[in-house]
């Protein structure tokens, strides 16, 4: 979902960036608005932060989450980090 978010959020908020030079700034300033509020709501479902926000957390000391833990290699939720217990045994 958030990739998709992000394919309509990305464009949208270019062209808004474009419409604020011409006489429909008014759409330019809605565009870049509403573009930038589908990545956010992208980055919301996905429950990361958003990337322009993690420089200033950074800056502050403030606690951010660049990649969600289940997204990374060896992160507690892939595949390689599933821990396995042994079968139980017949006898207890």
């Amino acid at each position: 979902m958030n990739f998709w978010l992000h394919i309509v959020g990305i464009p949208l908020a270019f062209a808004g960036l474009a419409l604020l030079f011409t006489r429909e700034w008014g759409w330019g300033v809605a565009a870049f608005v509403g573009g930038y509020f589908l990545q956010w709501v992208g980055h919301r479902l996905e429950g990361n932060d958003v990337g322009e926000f993690i420089p200033v957390k950074k800056l502050l000391g403030l606690p951010y989450i660049a990649i969600v833990p289940s997204q990374q290699v060896g992160g507690p939720l892939s595949p390689k980090a599933t821990r396995k217990d042994p079968p139980l045994s017949a006898g207890s």
